[in-house]
């Protein structure tokens, strides 16, 4: 069988369903998987996590990889159907060696993925472990194990991680919001029912039945054609304001009551200094992408702003060097130093945002309106035949103003900035920019598209 390589991300494994992606690669990547941490855990008995989100092929996947798992004499602790945050909290909380998520994130119905972890949650990448995994399952060369792995299935999980994640929240401050939330069909309907069966809130629910096939519309919010129907709700029902999970739900996106998105670098700006009120002058992280309020606001707070490359693992591994307390990234990726590891907590992010909003006693909009300095024109994506020979054009063409290449090109020219990257999982170049005025912001658009389309 001849294995399409391309389905190995920087991040994860993703592919369609079955024709790139099936059940011998999903058992090939459990035998692959095993002897990677059996390697790193010498003469150690693994338990590792597996679970799985609600996609038509998710259930085959995940049985063919939990053969691959115990085949190799690991033993499997299967969490069932969770979210990807409520995975991640399984395998870190309860000390377990690391684990599987059979996921696809925000992808459509045709897609299935694997997101692979380490103890406490740490991410396996490209660069820590994904290589090394991808080498395995195409040579399809494993060595037998003397013994076979046990399955236990774990239930209740989402209960102990409600209640170990509010701990030191003063939720009970939580007024009685009208919430719309539209769960896109997807996972993210689990964690939502779970952190609202004690809160005061009236909740608008949304596409809540969990259906793989994504019947109204695909589960991803930063794509702005899927929160039209939400934010129609919002104003339609006078609600407060509406949230929108990922397929996955490890993302979250929020609007306010006038049906309008709160932007991620303030939302992020917000959320970051929060946790800096509790702990003065501690680091946080943002990623590279434009957003340069978000910075305003850590500094503003007297935290230390740090930033990253793009993409969610790579993010958490710079939490961990740098000992931070929050992070976010632009595409709605919220992680929290927690007691027991570090990554996606949604509990948390809404818990204290619900909070914070009902000490400001005003309207989300007027919260949010203060922060809207700057004029963005959103990621933008180019299908691009030579990606490095672009870069090189638009760096020669803004070589006099600041150049910085932590991830693609992130060029600063004092009334505009703005970066352009290769995709790490799909054939684009992408594009943001930001300007101190609207005009300049269309201007610069116009003038570096034309480069990359030219």
């Amino acid at each position: 069988m001849e294995v399409n390589t391309s389905i190995f991300k920087a991040y994860d494994i993703r592919g369609i369903y079955p024709d790139q992606l099936d059940e011998e690669i999903a058992y090939r990547v459990g035998k692959a998987y095993s002897e990677l941490l059996k390697k790193e855990n010498q003469g150690k008995s693994l338990e590792i996590v597996v679970g799985n989100d609600m996609r038509t092929s998710s259930p085959s996947i995940k049985e063919s990889l939990i053969k691959g798992l115990t085949e190799s004499g690991l033993n499997v602790i299967d969490v069932g159907l969770v979210t990807t945050p409520t995975f991640y909290f399984a395998v870190s909380f309860y000390g377990y060696d690391g684990g599987v998520q059979v996921s696809a994130s925000h992808n459509p119905k045709e897609y299935n993925g694997l997101k692979m972890v380490r103890a406490k949650a740490i991410p396996i990448g490209g660069e820590t472990g994904i290589e090394e995994i991808k080498n395995m399952v195409v040579e399809n060369n494993f060595p037998a194990s003397g013994q076979i792995g046990t399955v236990t299935k774990k239930e209740g999980i989402i209960e102990e991680e409600i209640e170990s994640q509010r701990k030191n929240i003063e939720w009970n401050k939580i007024k009685p919001f009208k919430i719309v939330v539209d769960a896109a069909n997807a996972m993210g309907s689990l964690d939502v029912e779970a952190m609202f069966k004690d809160l005061p809130c009236e909740l608008v629910k949304m596409n809540f039945e969990l259906d793989g096939t994504f019947p109204v519309h695909p589960p991803d919010p930063l794509n702005e054609e899927n929160l039209k129907l939400l934010q129609e709700e919002v104003v339609k029902n006078k609600a407060d304001l509406g949230i929108a999970p990922d397929g996955d739900g490890d993302r979250y996106f929020f609007v306010d009551e006038k049906g309008q998105n709160v932007p991620q670098p303030i939302l992020r700006g917000m959320m970051a200094q929060i946790e800096l009120k509790d702990s003065p002058g501690a680091t946080v992280c943002y990623d590279i992408r434009p957003g340069k309020i978000t910075k305003e606001m850590i500094e503003e707070a007297g935290g230390n702003a740090v930033v990253t490359r793009v993409g969610h693992s790579l993010i958490k591994e710079k939490m961990l060097q740098e000992d931070a307390i929050f992070g976010g990234e632009s595409s709605g990726h919220y992680f929290y130093k927690l007691p027991y590891g570090t990554f996606e907590a949604p509990i948390v992010l809404v818990l204290k945002f619900l909070t914070y909003l009902s000490e400001q006693d005003k309207p989300l909009s007027e919260v949010v309106s203060v922060y809207k300095k700057y004029f963005h024109t959103g990621e933008v994506n180019f299908e691009v035949e030579d990606k490095e020979g672009k870069m090189k054009d638009i760096e020669e063409k803004y070589s006099n103003c600041k150049i910085n290449k932590l991830d693609g090109i992130s060029i600063d020219c004092g009334d505009y900035w703005f970066n352009v990257r290769a995709s790490n999982t799909e054939p684009l170049l992408r594009f943001a920019l930001e300007a101190k005025t609207k005009g300049i912001m269309e201007q610069k658009r116009d003038e570096i598209v034309k480069i990359i389309r030219g």
